[in-house]
């Protein structure tokens, strides 16, 4: 099944790509015939040399040339979102119906505040952010360069709205507004990500020197996505092709002084008469991080190598994509196990773990990966492609194939044999067509979902079943514009097919170590898991407006439906799972989450200030959450054989609410005073006619309070050969979280804090003003202040599983300096004909 479905996937990609070559049939209008030409100008009708114009639904760009002019040829008809970039200037946007030769030229202004950003995101078309009613932001590339990450889910930590589930610096899970693991879906590129998003400490595997701008779903986009994305979606970006006739290309190093971070990643692309290649490799290396209560932390340190690589070809028929990406990390594996005299951390060293060895400060020092660690590769293959049909009308196909392969190496003696072994694969399908405008109205008809097989057997522990999974979710969106009213909405029906396999395990006669048998050999076996069967379905849906009093002023409005069937582990789980600390059952009896949240958003700019507050409401229906079981005297209920506290997924009804706010402030151009802050409440409201105590009133791993204030200085300085430099200060505050689910133990409250971060960089130009190097120092935390960050999971591992003192538990990373190059690479290539074939 597996091989064949393969076979499918790789052949409808070829295909893809060979009908590429393919044009209209004899007497249907030509839809490459259109053009798009002009001139980039500033205020004073000085051409622009070097501004790009960018179309987002072609995924095709060129570049002016010295006197400000530009031209795309061959374009396919239809209505298309234009952007025009040029360093120091405000970025414009603007729609231009292409149907034959069109001329548009563009005056870009010297503004103080930036223009509002265009997305594609769960969207029928690119469109401005302040022109759709879905809770959306954008983060740019600068956003990503001038601040530290040491990981792609990192490096959007801060935004109003969204925060990370850490399990020490390299593994961090997204949460939006409350809600995260599979209620999040990540996309790399519009695929989406699937990785065993279920394991509290399974991070997202995507190399984060190719992320360059980040798009988030602040809300359920079920719509476009289907299940998964019941809480909203993060969408990771990756490098975009070169303009037409320009090499583009770099080398970034980074160093952080924290846990030794050593970093780099190097990148090469073009793109020359519509054929387009880039290719990327990347690796990162630290030792175990530090603080100043811990120490360094032991298990913490990684070692990650990934690469990718792209072909693609734009013609007047569209264009095809195909991406190749690999990501391969190796990742210690944390338990928090310290001496009880001396608080130094201790290494496992026998199976029965009934004494353990001291860490010295060389292993804790040290880039070599332990024993006990993780192994995640995961490689993907993925065609895009966009096809005109007739004359307005557009086909997009994507298809992809993923496999992901988990290993987690447990067992201190034996260390070859992995205890965790699981190998997923995944094949993801999207296929939209968008239809010829009609009366005004963008609709776009469409289906998705994805096949999965997952394997679990190659392992010695066995926390989840094999499984084979089908998802297929058919909908429609729509949207138009009536002069100052934006609406748009859709409906979507999704259906999934699981079916879950029964194993047997009996000790290995040689190792001792569990593994499957079958037939004969099942006698007197243990059964983990029986075979299990269920289909999952629900609508979801959203409709939004937006008005636009004034190109300063607007409001928002919608309200959406989500849908999530549940994951493996809610469903099927039984077994211990390495790193979490307790013994995980799963219950079977589960329906789909649905959820109904509303949205409201109000929007206002000017030359000197942007300010921006959304608010929402969002109630669950079967809220899927872990819970600690307790025996009837009150105590822990544990498993005999671990003896580690059982803990078992649970369905509740929920409630979450809040909101966030920006004030940005730019009293002159060069200064920028950026403010935000988002407060969530969620609350577990239990399910009739099953009330709950005071104790587990909250919902577990809700932020606190969060705010962030950033004071920037920009500036340029020709005669001394420096462009884009800026010096910032940033405040960082988290209030005390007391509204944590506390019942039977499974959360504690924690302590606010407030960190100090701050940073300084610019690019080193050469005479002709091009930029040679690109340098960054920034520091976060400078004060060293000790903390634990509500959703950070070291705050949980204490000295060993009978220990309950939450002061025991692990702080999050203490001052970390980053000290990063940038080497950019641009040029022109001569073309045989400019812009051939585009």
């Amino acid at each position: 099944m597996n091989r064949l479905l393969s076979g499918i996937v790789l052949l409808l990609m070829v295909l893809a790509n060979l009908s590429a070559t393919a044009y209209p049939a004899a007497g249907s209008p030509d839809p490459g015939t259109g053009s798009l030409a002009g001139r980039v100008t500033d205020k004073n009708g000085s051409g622009l040399s070097g501004a790009t114009i960018y179309i987002p639904d072609l995924k095709l760009g060129v570049v002016a040339d010295t006197a400000g002019y530009y031209r795309f040829n061959s374009l396919p008809s239809g209505k298309y979102l234009i952007e025009v970039h040029s360093i120091g200037f405000k970025t414009m946007t603007r729609t231009v119906i292409i149907s034959g030769p069109v001329t548009q030229d563009f005056t870009l202004a010297d503004s103080y505040v930036e223009e509002s950003a265009v997305v594609v995101t769960g969207l029928s078309k690119a469109t401005q952010i302040k022109r759709n009613p879905v809770p959306i932001v954008a983060i740019s590339h600068d956003y990503l360069a001038t601040n530290i990450s040491t990981n792609a889910i990192d490096a959007i930590a801060k935004i109003p709205g969204v925060r990370a589930v850490t399990t020490g610096p390299n593994v961090s899970k997204p949460y939006i507004r409350g809600l995260g693991y599979n209620r999040i879906l990540t996309l790399y590129d519009g695929i989406r990500q699937e990785g065993q998003q279920w394991g509290d400490e399974h991070g997202i595997e995507v190399d984060q020197f190719a992320v360059d701008r980040v798009e988030v779903i602040k809300g359920p986009a079920s719509l476009s996505f289907g299940s998964d994305a019941l809480a909203g979606v993060v969408n990771l970006i990756p490098t975009q092709p070169a303009p037409e006739g320009k090499m583009i290309g770099g080398l970034t190093l980074d160093y952080q002084t924290n846990n030794k971070n050593i970093g780099g990643s190097a990148m090469l692309g073009a793109t020359k008469n519509g054929f387009e290649w880039m290719g990327r490799i990347s690796h990162k290396q630290a030792v175990d991080y530090q603080d100043k209560i811990d120490g360094r932390v032991f298990g913490t340190a990684y070692n990650e190598t990934d690469a990718n690589a792209t072909l693609g070809l734009h013609r007047k028929w569209g264009y095809s994509h195909l991406d190749f990406v690999l990501f391969d990390d190796l990742q210690e594996i944390p338990d928090g196990s310290r001496d009880s005299l001396t608080g130094q951390f201790t290494r496992q060293i026998t199976e029965a773990d009934t004494v353990r060895a001291i860490v010295s400060q060389h292993d804790l020092n040290s880039y070599t990966i332990e024993k006990l660690h993780q192994h995640v590769r995961h490689y993907r293959i993925y065609s895009g492609n966009s096809f005109t049909l007739g004359e307005y009308g557009r086909m997009q196909i994507n298809l992809g194939f993923q496999r992901s392969i988990r290993q987690e190496f447990s067992h201190p003696v034996l260390n070859a044999i992995p205890g965790l072994d699981l190998e997923l694969n995944t094949y993801s399908y999207d296929v939209k067509y968008f239809l010829p405008d009609l009366d005004d109205w963008t609709i776009t008809v469409g289906v998705n979902g994805m096949y999965q097989d997952n394997n679990v057997t190659n392992g010695t522990e066995f926390v989840i079943p094999s499984y084979h999974q089908f998802d297929i979710g058919p909908f429609v969106l729509a949207k138009r514009t009536f002069d100052k009213l934006d609406v748009s909405g859709g409906i979507r029906f999704d259906s999934r097919s699981f079916n879950n396999f029964a194993l047997y395990t009996k000790p290995n006669p040689v190792t001792g170590f569990d593994m499957p048998v079958t037939g004969a050999d099942t006698a007197g076996a243990a059964n983990p898991f029986s075979t299990y069967r269920k289909n999952f379905t629900g609508f979801s849906g959203s409709f939004g407006a937006t008005y636009n009093f004034s190109d300063k002023f607007s409001i928002k409005a919608n309200i959406s439906r989500g849908y999530r069937a549940p994951n493996i582990a809610e469903i099927s789980a039984n077994g211990v799972h390495p790193g979490t600390n307790f013994y995980q059952l799963g219950n079977p009896g589960f329906k789909p989450e649905f959820n109904l949240q509303e949205d409201a958003g109000f929007v206002f700019s000017s030359r000197y200030i942007v300010a921006s507050l959304d608010l929402f409401n969002n109630v669950l229906s079967n809220y899927i959450y872990d819970q600690k079981l307790v025996r009837a005297d009150g105590k822990d209920s544990t498993d005999p054989v671990s003896e580690l506290p059982y803990f078992k997924y649970v369905a509740s009804k929920a409630h979450l609410y809040g909101g966030e706010v920006s004030i940005d402030i730019h009293p002159v151009k060069a200064l920028h005073f950026e403010n935000s802050f988002s407060l969530i409440y969620g609350e577990n409201k239990g399910s009739h006619p099953k009330s709950i105590g005071d104790s587990a009133r909250y919902l577990p791993f809700i932020p606190p309070p969060h705010g962030l204030s950033e004071l920037r200085y920009e500036f340029s300085d020709r005669q001394a050969h420096i462009s884009n430099a800026f010096i910032k200060v940033q405040l960082e505050y988290s209030a005390t979280q007391n509204r944590a689910y506390i019942a039977y133990g499974t959360e504690t409250p924690t302590a606010g804090y407030t960190l100090f971060n701050a940073g300084i960089g610019g690019g080193f130009t050469n005479k002709k003003g091009k930029t040679i190097v690109n340098v960054y120092v920034m520091g976060d935390n400078l004060f060293d202040v000790a903390y634990r960050d509500h959703l950070s999971r070291l705050k949980y591992f204490y000295y060993s599983p009978a220990d309950t003192n939450p002061a025991h538990g692990l702080y999050n990373m203490g001052r970390n300096i980053s000290f990063k190059l940038d080497f950019p690479l641009d040029f022109s290539l001569k073309s045989d004909k400019a812009a051939a074939d585009l």
